[in-house]
């Protein structure tokens, strides 16, 4: 049966959201997740600035003995730029690290290197194996679920803890943040700590032994925050920060070149989110990632609305790297076009840890 459809009057988040929920004036359950996390999390400047004070105190005090005091991630993107900008003015020592999974593209390579440079900060630089890598993607695109990023991002998280561990340092500094990434439906990107489901999808349609990518299971995950006492911080929660500012800060401060949208300095994530999800899942990430700056005040939902109807993928450059992505993964026309025509799924159908997860979550709330 077809679904009515339905837009948020306060976002423009709607029903290709197969979860959303509307309250009797059409607004939707995002809106309402968005101004709880913002009751939480953002505070006045004269707040977020004794926050930030206490925070980078205790960082400098813990690390004092070592070579570095914290550790971030970079891609070259404006978010984990902007934290290697804020770190060095705080006077903190930072480790940059960066995971390699052979897609980056040129423009985000010169970013992290003219970023680094210019900052001087030390670059830790984790190369996965390509055919392994690549086996656990194609796993994914055969799993026929719209999260193909998630053994990106789930490595990321894996290898920081790693690397925080080999340096002793004790803080993780992200660009995780409420005001433009708190509104995301959970069946659109599921499974960034749940190593329970990626390795059933490997099983299943994987053939490669996963030897070189950094994993971390639940139990891992409680050893590095509880036993090691390694906190990941969402720095960019304890500033003020709006994205346009923060793009032309790194723009006119560090020579930093925007590379188009949102997560495309990896080729394939532009590939991902702009051609494989819509065409397939119907699904248009610049949904959540607008409706997060219409809740923050960034920008207005009408100004959302006329940007959501905009092409942002330029056709030529969708058919390079739509030639790109099935050269490097070695596949066919034919074996692409089998793996878009494949029914769709969810995370729901695969082995997971989901209840579990949203256990913990609830009892930690309470804790």
């Amino acid at each position: 049966m077809d679904i009515e459809y339905k837009i948020c009057t306060k976002t423009i988040m709607d029903t290709t959201d197969p979860d959303i929920q509307f309250n009797e004036y059409g607004v939707s359950n995002h809106w309402y997740r968005y101004q709880e996390m913002a009751k939480k999390y953002l505070a006045d400047n004269n707040q977020l600035k004794r926050r930030l004070d206490i925070l980078v105190n205790q960082i400098k005090l813990t690390g004092k003995k070592n070579q570095y005091d914290c550790i971030i991630g970079v891609s070259g993107g404006v978010d984990s730029t902007y934290v290697a900008y804020i770190v060095k003015e705080l006077g903190l020592r930072p480790l940059a690290v960066h995971f390699d999974n052979g897609w980056n593209s040129e423009l985000a390579v010169k970013n992290i290197e003219k970023i680094l440079n210019t900052l001087n900060i030390d670059l830790y630089t984790y190369v996965v194996d390509w055919e392994e890598f690549k086996d656990i993607q194609m796993a994914f695109l055969k799993a026929s679920t719209p999260d193909s990023e998630i053994p990106t991002d789930h490595a990321i998280i894996a290898l920081l803890y790693q690397i925080a561990v080999k340096y002793k340092v004790k803080y993780i500094l992200n660009g995780v943040n409420v005001k433009s990434e708190s509104i995301m439906p959970i069946k659109w990107g599921y499974g960034y700590f749940d190593l329970t489901y990626i390795k059933d999808i490997h099983r299943k349609f994987g053939t490669k032994k996963l030897k070189t990518l950094p994993t971390i299971s639940l139990l891992k995950l409680a050893y590095y925050s509880k036993i090691k006492k390694i906190q990941f911080v969402p720095i960019l929660n304890y500033v003020s920060y709006e994205k346009e500012e923060a793009m032309k800060l790194i723009e006119d401060k560090l020579g930093w070149v925007y590379y188009g949208g949102k997560h495309y300095e990896s080729i394939y994530t532009r590939f991902f989110q702009s051609y494989i999800l819509p065409i397939k899942f119907n699904i248009d990430k610049r949904r959540a990632h607008l409706s997060n700056l219409i809740c923050s005040e960034q920008i207005t939902r009408d100004e959302a609305i006329e940007e959501i109807k905009k092409v942002t993928y330029d056709l030529l450059l969708m058919e390079e790297d739509k030639e790109y992505v099935i050269k490097k993964f070695g596949i066919c026309n034919e074996e692409f076009e089998d793996i878009m025509n494949l029914p769709t799924k969810t995370f729901l159908d695969y082995k997971n840890n989901f209840s579990l997860l949203q256990s913990l979550k609830n009892i930690f709330k309470k804790l």
